[in-house]
């Protein structure tokens, strides 16, 4: 039971890494007029757990942070995730 705990917790910091380097990521290719993330495949890192990540990297490079579906879609993923979390394991 401690291993799978230990490899979901990993998982988790490794998603919401990832998902803060992609809205970085994709705020320096916004700068220089190149080509773009995706917005689905932000959301779809955010679904995937990395929700926290995206948040902090669109405060952080303030990326996105003007779009409606970004400015209160994000936190609503990590509100239902949050929830998920408590239903099945608190």
């Amino acid at each position: 039971m401690q291993s799978i705990t230990a490899i979901g917790l990993i998982y988790l910091i490794g998603i919401n890494l990832a998902g803060f380097i992609i809205m970085g990521v994709d705020k320096k290719r916004a700068i220089r007029g190149a080509w773009r993330i995706s917005e689905a495949s932000l959301f779809l890192t955010a679904l995937l757990g990395g929700s926290l990540g995206c948040i902090l990297g669109m405060q952080h490079f303030r990326h996105k942070t003007k779009h409606w579906y970004f400015k209160y879609g994000m936190p609503a993923i990590l509100v239902v995730q949050v929830l998920l979390f408590i239903l099945l394991f608190g």
